[in-house]
């Protein structure tokens, strides 16, 4: 049997994942983390994207999308503090596009550093989803 490690996935509206996984791939501010039994301990932002979970004995990986957050890793438990996250299965791809349309058409309006850093967020969120969204239809 493969070495397992605890996962829980929460955000400040509920715990969207909490069980044991092989391995957890995370986007990290620098690019993907993967994550296996034993890691090394870890503290690190993560930003808008996908946490892929390997669980034992599934071939089929479990997507949810995270808005960003914190990660921390210890050898056997991983602990993702997502400010929003969602089962991939559970976004609505068409609201994802909308948002992302009026977020575009804001960044073309833009008056200050301000509104244009929240455009580009806006934007960078609704890619991820959509990522995610896209993922998930390419597992099945």
């Amino acid at each position: 049997m493969a070495k397992t490690f605890h996962v829980d996935i929460v955000s400040a509206e509920t715990a969207v994942f909490s069980g044991e996984a092989e391995m957890i791939v995370a986007p990290g501010e620098s690019g993907e983390l993967g994550i296996l039994p034993e890691h090394a301990a870890l503290l690190t932002r993560i930003k808008p994207g996908t946490v892929r979970i390997k669980r034992p004995g599934e071939a089929k990986e479990e997507i949810i999308y995270v808005s960003g957050g914190m990660m921390e890793v210890q050898p056997h438990v991983v602990t993702v503090l997502a400010d929003t996250s969602v089962r991939a299965e559970n976004l609505d791809e068409a609201k994802a596009l909308e948002a992302k349309r009026l977020a575009e058409e804001a960044l073309a309006n833009r008056t200050g550093d301000m509104e244009i850093a929240e455009m580009q967020a806006a934007i960078a969120e609704s890619v991820a989803q959509l990522a995610a969204i896209r993922k998930l239809k390419s597992t099945r």
